[in-house]
This record gives C-alpha cells, sequence and structure tokens, in this order.
C-alpha cells in the first residue's frame, strides 16, 4: 500500500536551461488542459459512487451498509441525488467503473493505493481479533499469547495477521478462511464467527470493520480487541480515503472539506455498524 513517487531529472547548463524553460512552458500547458478534462468528469448534479452489490457492512444494492450511509450523508450535504455504478470488488473494479468514468467517488480506498488518488482519510481501523467474552482466551491482547499454542486460530488467507502468526510459528494452528470470493454467493467472515460461536475456532482474526459488524450482528458474547499491540510483523491499523481520479483537484479539495465538516457524523454511522474506530495514538474512539 506504498503510494507511487518520482523524481524529475536536473540539467545544467545553458542550452539545458532553455529546454527547461521549454518544457516547463509545455508542461504548464498540459496541465491546464488536463484540469480542464479532469473537472468536466465530475457530475456537480448527482453523486457518481463506484460500489460492490453485495458486500456488507460495507455496501449493497438495497443501500444498507455503512458506505451507502455515509455517500447519503455526502448527498445531503452537496444538496444532490446519490446514484451507484454497481460492480463486485474485485479484479479490475477501478478498472470497470472510476476509471471508465462511470462513476466519481470509489467510497473506502486504504491510503496511499496507486491505483486512485486518495482524500484525507475518514477513518482509521485495524484488523481484530475475536474472542467469545468467557472463552479459554480471556484477556487475549497480542498474537505472542502462549495460549495461542494449544488454540485453533481461524484467519482469512492472504491477510497482515497470516504473517503475523507465520512469524509466531503458529500456522499450524490456523482454519483458513478465503479472501476472494462472490459475496453474492459466499461470506467467509460470517462462517468464520458461526465456527467461533460453535467452538470450532477459538479466535477469529478479521479485518476491523467486518469483525466488529459481524460479532455484533451474532447476538452472542464476542469480544472485538484491536490488533494494536502485536509486537512483530506488518501494521495492522490502516487509514481508509475516498478514492477519486487523479487530477481531480477540487473534486478532492471539496472532499475534504465534507470530511473535515462532517466527520462525528461519519464516526456515528460507523460506530452504529459496529466498526472499532482508532484515533492515530491507536485508542477507540467511542462517540
Amino acid at each position: 500500500m506504498n503510494a507511487v513517487t518520482a523524481n524529475d531529472p536536473h540539467r545544467v547548463g545553458r542550452a539545458a536551461s532553455l529546454g527547461a524553460a521549454l518544457a516547463l512552458l509545455c508542461f504548464s500547458a498540459l496541465i491546464g488542459t488536463a484540469k480542464a478534462q479532469t473537472s468536466d468528469l465530475v457530475q456537480r448534479s448527482i453523486l457518481r459512487v463506484c460500489s460492490d452489490p453485495a458486500n456488507l457492512p460495507f455496501s449493497n444494492e438495497d443501500r444498507e451498509g455503512f458506505e451507502n450511509k455515509i455517500a447519503d450523508l455526502l448527498g445531503e450535504k452537496l444538496d444532490v441525488p446519490v446514484i451507484y455504478e454497481w460492480f463486485p470488488q474485485a479484479t479490475g473494479f477501478v478498472r470497470q467503473t472510476l476509471a471508465s468514468k462511470k462513476c466519481d467517488l470509489i467510497m473506502g480506498y486504504a491510503q496511499g493505493h496507486e491505483l486512485v488518488q486518495n482524500t484525507n482519510h475518514y477513518y482509521r481501523s485495524s484488523y481484530v481479533m475475536l474472542i467469545l467474552t468467557d472463552g479459554k482466551l480471556k484477556g487475549l491482547k497480542n498474537l505472542d499469547d502462549p495460549r495461542l499454542k494449544d488454540s485453533r486460530i481461524g484467519v482469512t488467507a492472504g491477510t497482515p495477521p497470516a504473517t503475523v502468526l507465520a512469524l509466531n510459528a503458529l500456522l499450524g494452528n490456523v482454519e483458513p478462511y478465503q479472501l476472494m470470493v462472490d459475496r453474492r454467493h459466499d461470506s467467509p467472515a460470517e462462517k468464520m464467527v458461526a465456527d467461533l460461536i460453535a467452538k470450532k475456532i477459538d479466535v477469529g482474526l478479521l479485518w476491523g470493520p467486518i469483525g466488529g459488524y459481524f460479532a455484533r450482528k451474532s447476538g452472542t458474547g464476542i469480544t472485538v480487541v484491536p490488533m494494536a499491540n502485536e509486537t512483530k510483523g506488518p501494521r495492522m491499523a490502516y487509514r481508509i480515503t475516498f478514492g477519486i481520479r487523479r487530477g481531480e483537484i477540487e473534486w478532492k479539495r471539496q472532499l475534504n472539506k465534507l470530511i473535515k465538516d462532517n466527520q462525528d457524523g461519519i464516526n456515528k454511522i460507523m460506530l452504529e455498524f459496529g466498526v472499532p474506530l482508532l484515533d492515530e495514538s491507536g485508542k477507540l474512539i467511542t462517540r
């Protein structure tokens, strides 16, 4: 999730200076043209959102997800209707939606992703550990806990917590769940939570918004523990932004202002869905 950067070459000498001046002139003209082109892509009379039709708690076609609710909030503040371009969150999502100019905004994108231009983040969350509140792993704080050597651990294949399990020599204890599925027909996160309740696994490791939502929806005593105390491996917390097309500077500025002015309302929506929100020091936001 690293941002792509590039350095411009520098040259010296009179001829090079003249060339640089001409290049700068041409570059400025190109920027002006590009700016005019990209600024026209955003429909000012409607809010066109790129979204997955079956991906709760984020979104669905019935507009029941927290991203749908946040989009409604943005539409209300902009005083425009919200419409959707539906496409499954799989390979080709950005190409088939935002890049194809069928919509102007992807609701949730990790900060620094190279396929889009990121706004400021509108929430920060982390991977979480789900445990039964009165279960054998009560009080679990991180994956260094020696009790895990005798425990069954549910984890989504290919996610950062799997790397931490490998570093802690716990892969032999893993019950794997699929990462890429068609959510219209399968829901690995719901299966993981069901397996936890049935005690087929002792702990489940999920991305926070997913784990928090399905833990709450289960109606069972499940404790959601943000993975903010890991001692090794990749980072567990991420800033999530709106994704837009590159070059749309004014649109980015407008969205950043909407985030700043409506952060309390955004937090309220997400907390209602059980999403564990973290401040910059890693502490939970409760309201």
